[in-house]
């Protein structure tokens, strides 16, 4: 009996997905559909007279989101090594389009949408996407100029500083600062001298020091965001009301739906501060999940790198690399602004806070990590070369 149960399960075939990286995902989506709900209740209420718009119209982007996928994880990852130029530049070409007036739309006094009245995307989110697909085509082309010059690295980093520019004129310096530190840690882990990693992350913090301060409303965001207190109903308000969050929740938070800052009293509430809200009505416990959550997709998403690097799929193991920073860098940086520990700036949680360009994006950048991770089991069973 115990030969046949053991032989049963000896030919049971392999899943050929990352089953926890699916599990990771759907937990951080459904948690984030239920806060969304929960967070923009009162103001899809007063502004549409529809409790639950947001939460309908996030969950559309979700479903178009995962047939986007559907198809894209059908393209083998080599394809998107030959098409990551054409990506680079289109995302160029879109990123000054959207500066015109008539084509982009501003919205909060900042040009980053583009598209028509039903549907517009955020050209910043494909400017992630592009600027990872792009820098793990060069890591592989240039892998030898990267580790040993300094060219290696100064000629990506021209491409760069005209995102940055586009960029920065929408303004969009969060998107920036996502950019500039992704690329930097991809060219880490490539195997740059640490010499030349060291002197580059300094001239890029001096020049996103310089950028902070230049502008005036980035200069009233960080004296606010370093005593929000002594403005708190001018340039501290949004950052004092998040902090309230904080302390009304507690260890176990006020309850699901209960949350009394995001009846009116905190500013996007359901997109840069959902985690405020997260706080207040889930209080330490529920913070503890979503951040442990995160760390494990991270985590998961190094380790489909790493085995795509061990079986040569370079550019695969680059991807997987440069999208678990993007994910760890925005994460990191939207809680800290939430807590206060960095200055404001318009960064949301991705796969959990309301944005329909940001879901669409990042269900492709999961269907890609399926993909990357289907083809290194490929490899392992032999059917594939590496």
């Amino acid at each position: 009996m115990q030969n046949s149960f053991s032989s049963r399960r000896s030919m049971t075939p392999p899943a050929l997905y990352d089953r926890w990286l699916v599990y990771i995902v759907l937990c951080l989506v459904t948690l984030g559909l239920m806060m969304v709900a929960s967070a923009a209740i009162s103001t899809s209420d007063q502004q549409l007279h529809q409790p639950f718009y947001y939460f309908y119209r996030q969950l559309t982007f979700l479903v178009l989101g995962i047939l986007l996928g559907s198809i894209v994880v059908q393209f083998d990852i080599d394809y998107w090594e030959k098409i990551s130029g054409f990506m680079l530049v289109t995302v160029l070409l879109l990123l000054a389009l959207v500066l015109i007036p008539g084509i982009g739309h501003a919205v909060n006094g900042s040009a980053r949408w583009i598209g028509f009245s039903v549907f517009s995307i955020q050209v910043s989110e494909l400017a992630k996407f592009s600027v990872v697909i792009y820098m793990a085509s060069y890591l592989v082309r240039r892998n030898e100029e990267v580790r040993t010059s300094l060219s290696g690295f100064l000629k990506p980093l021209f491409l760069m500083g005209v995102i940055a520019i586009l960029l920065l004129k929408e303004p969009d310096f969060g998107a920036t600062v996502v950019i500039m530190a992704t690329v930097l840690g991809m060219m880490f882990l490539a195997g740059m001298h640490w010499r030349h990693f060291v002197l580059l992350l300094i001239v890029v913090l001096l020049v996103l020091s310089i950028l902070a301060i230049s502008a005036p409303y980035r200069m009233a965001r960080l004296t606010s965001f370093l005593n929000p207190w002594t403005n708190a109903y001018g340039s501290g308000y949004q950052l004092t009301q998040s902090l309230i969050a904080f302390g009304r929740g507690g260890w176990f938070g006020a309850g699901l739906g209960n949350s009394i800052q995001k009846l009116f009293y905190l500013p996007e509430a359901h997109t840069d501060f959902l985690f405020a809200v997260i706080a207040e009505e889930l209080g330490v416990v529920g913070m503890l999940v979503f951040i442990i959550l995160f760390t494990l997709l991270v985590l998961r998403i190094f380790f489909i790198g790493r085995e795509a690097q061990q079986s040569g799929r370079h550019f695969a193991g680059f991807m997987a690399y440069g999208f678990g920073l993007w994910i760890a860098i925005q994460f990191t940086v939207s809680i800290g602004v939430n807590c206060g520990i960095l200055p404001t700036k318009g960064l949301t949680l991705p796969l959990v806070s309301y944005g329909g360009s940001s879901m669409l994006v990042n269900c492709i950048v999961i269907a890609l990590l399926i993909r990357i991770d289907y083809e290194n089991r490929l490899v392992k069973l032999g059917l594939r070369d590496g």
